[in-house]
Formats: structure tokens, sequence, C-alpha cells
């Protein structure tokens, strides 16, 4: 099925010429202005279509999001180990997060992973629930263009729930 009515199908130029349209500005901004936009499309998402649908598509567009960073950005590394040297910098130089490897069974597709001082939570109050679903799409969708299977993301541990990293357990799915 064709979608001829979609005005915004992504792609990487949407990002734009940055040097060009922000000549005095930069490709900066302050964190309460990334965090504006996330919570008011959240509000406004379970507002109309309800919690779990709003994970769904924060999930799905991290998905997305991470499929096209690696495209992008990261390149195609080596190996494993040269992945994730390659994105703990990345991470670190775009100050997305700082990213951190627990548990690896690569023969599993088994992993646990921290990102601190994230653009989504850190800082915030505590809610009692983790709230980084647009993460767990985007670390998927970096796993699955670097392997090219598919893998189940979830946050275990959060700013929100009382914690001072996010902590994600990553697994391959069953082929």
């Amino acid at each position: 099925m064709t979608n001829t009515g979609r005005k915004y199908r992504f792609s990487w130029r949407l990002l734009g010429d940055i040097k060009a349209g922000r000549p005095n500005l930069g490709p900066l901004t302050r964190l309460e202005v990334y965090r504006l936009m996330q919570y008011t499309f959240r509000d406004i998402l379970e507002q109309e279509f309800g919690a779990e649908k709003a994970d769904e598509i924060f999930y799905k567009a991290g998905l997305l999001a991470g499929k096209e960073f690696f495209t992008n950005v990261v390149g195609v590394p080596a190996d494993l180990n040269e992945f994730v040297r390659k994105l703990q910098h990345l991470l670190m130089e775009m100050r997305i997060g700082i990213l951190r490897i627990e548990k690896a069974d690569p023969e599993k597709g088994s992993f646990v992973m921290t990102v601190s001082e994230d653009l989504d939570c850190s800082g915030l109050p505590e809610t009692g629930y983790g709230i980084c679903t647009y993460d767990e799409g985007f670390i998927a969708g970096l796993l699955e263009s670097f392997t090219g299977e598919t893998f189940d993301v979830k946050e275990i541990d959060c700013w929100c729930t009382g914690d001072r990293t996010c902590r994600f357990a990553v697994n391959r799915r069953a082929r």
C-alpha cells in the first residue's frame, strides 16, 4: 500500500543544512527545549490515544532514529568492540549520554547496558515508572542495523524510578 498522503516521511535530509540555517546559533540548544518538545508530544499522544499507544509510537520513533543514526552517523564498524567504542564516543560527543556495557553475551545476543546523563530523564523527578521508551527503540534500531537481527530492549532502571542511570536489558529475538 502506498502512503501518498504522507507529508513527513523521514529522511536524513529533513535535518537540514544547520550551518546555512543557523550561522549564528549553530547546532546546539538547551536540554529544556528538547524535553519540552518530547513531553508535550507525549502528553498529546497520551490524551489522543492512551499511554500504551503513546509508548508504542515513541518506541517505533526511537527504532527508526536508531537505524537512521547508524546509517548516517555510525557507519559500518568491523566488529562489536569497534561498534561499542564508536557508539560510546558519538553519544558522548553529541551529548546524548554516557553509554556503558555492564554485561555482554554476544553469542546469545544478550546485553545489559546503561546510559547515564541521558537526554530523556536525567534530573527529572521520580515518577515510579521508567520513561525512556524512545531510548529502548533507539538502542534496538542501532543493534538491528549493526547485526541484521531483531532485538527486544526494555528499560529496567530509570532516573525516574530512583536510579541514577538508565539500564536496559537487551535480548535478541528468537529466530
